[in-house]
């Protein structure tokens, strides 16, 4: 496939198996063992039902600003698929990401490869052709099956546990636990920020025999007025800044970064001030992100019932505002009704989306969704959600809050709606 574009790829490697998802490890290992590739860097695995991105840019940051060279794996992107590979902060290449797609296609030969197996194995070629500290991988779905773990972990972490994907995972947080601590490794440590982790996940620790670090036990934050304390085995560090992700959530996920480097000290050492710099220095669009201006516009990629709990929760300690307008799009086999019911209190009028990608759930199924959760506020249906923000934005008043959440493909259409209306705005000034 020489010369192919980024674009082409992608297409490409969308369409060379016929599932989109097909859990399990066999076909990847064997493209992993004819590419050949290793790397010396220290290897961190991120699971959970959410909270892995804020952790995986959490650990990014605190490293770079310890000087560490970091390789950073991540999915699924917002607007480039460029996002989903990282070197020192730095998204790669177009030209790089397509020469790692044709090392990937010449050494599979005839085994097929889901899209994200096919990007996993040119991410670990890129990383592998790099002189790394530490290469920071976020599994895709579910952890012990996931092609992120075909690559021994030299640090696993679970953010949380909670029910999502059951189509894959199970239909309880003790299955999903189980496949979520399938990226434990013996001997090596595994640090879970889940408060109350499934007895699947304690089970399976102890089975592996792996460095069990709990929060609450092992690990674990403490608020400090403005400030907040991370404890850990045998330190404690107060005055620490809130990091710069907002939400109290983030505590917990800081404290799971901080545990892990304390973990790997021997091998990633970093200090106070690299701590401090790199969690005032972390960025993650669409994780309760707040965009400048009036009104108040909130972005956050909440797609199942807990991240929603969460974003209400974050909504709630805002302050006051006379309405809030939700824009919301979401795909059909999530919990729509759980993720309705977790924001119906928060929410004063909603503006449901069409999703048009495959698995994309309907307006109407979202306005149905709301009022078997007895949410209360009208309902507008709009055909994509670049229209429902535009619907919200034209409704609202200067004190007022929309809150654009449901999808990663909701919150990039509004994002790149509102990109390219900044675009028209500078070219008409220029012009004039």
């Amino acid at each position: 496939m020489p010369g192919r574009s980024l674009p082409e790829w992608l297409d490409y490697i969308e369409h060379i198996h016929p599932k989109s998802v097909q859990l399990g490890l066999e076909r990847v290992a064997k493209v992993r063992d004819a590419l050949g590739s290793s790397s010396s860097a220290a290897l961190l695995t991120v699971a959970g039902t959410n909270g892995k991105g804020s952790t995986c840019a959490m650990l990014e940051a605190i490293l770079l600003a310890a000087g560490y060279r970091v390789g950073l794996y991540t999915s699924p992107h917002l607007l480039r698929y460029n996002e989903r590979v990282r070197i020192d902060g730095v998204p790669l290449s177009d030209a790089r990401l397509c020469a790692a797609f044709e090392t990937v296609e010449r050494a599979r030969r005839e085994i097929t490869l889901t899209y994200f197996e096919f990007g996993t194995l040119a991410a670990w070629e890129i990383f592998a052709a790099e002189a790394l500290d530490a290469v920071i991988l976020e599994v895709g779905l579910g952890g012990r099956l996931d092609a992120v773990n075909a690559f021994d972990t030299d640090c696993a972490l679970l953010t949380s546990v909670d029910l999502d994907h059951m189509d894959y995972l199970g239909d309880t947080r003790e299955r999903i636990g189980h496949e979520k601590a399938g990226i434990f490794r013996g001997s090596k440590p595994a640090i879970v920020a889940d408060p109350d982790p499934p007895r699947s996940v304690l089970d399976y620790a102890g089975a592996v025999g792996v460095d069990l670090w709990l929060i609450g036990r092992d690990f674990g934050y403490r608020k400090q007025g403005q400030q907040w304390m991370f404890w850990g085995r045998g330190v404690r560090r107060g005055g620490l800044a809130p990091p710069a992700l907002r939400g109290e959530r983030q505590l917990a996920n800081a404290s799971a970064a901080l545990a892990a480097l304390d973990a790997l000290h021997a091998r990633l050492p970093v200090g106070m001030q690299d701590i401090r710099n790199g969690l005032a220095q972390v960025q993650l669009p669409a994780r309760f992100q707040v965009l400048p201006g009036r009104p108040t516009v909130v972005l956050d990629v909440a797609h199942n019932p807990q991240a929603a709990g969460v974003l209400a929760e974050n909504l709630a300690g805002m302050g006051f505002y006379p309405e809030t307008y939700g824009v919301f799009g979401m795909l059909r086999d999530k919990d729509i009704e759980g993720v309705c019911r977790a924001l119906k209190a928060r929410i004063s009028a909603w503006f449901a989306a069409d999703l048009s990608v495959p698995r994309g759930a309907g307006a109407q199924m979202l306005a149905d969704a709301l009022a078997s959760a007895g949410a209360a506020g009208g309902v507008l249906c709009f055909s994509n959600p670049r229209e429902a923000y535009a619907a919200a934005r034209k409704r609202a008043n200067e004190n007022d809050r929309i809150v654009v959440f449901g999808s990663f493909h909701t919150v990039a259409d509004v994002m790149q709606g509102i990109e390219a209306a900044r675009i028209e705005i500078r070219g008409a000034r220029q012009g004039s």
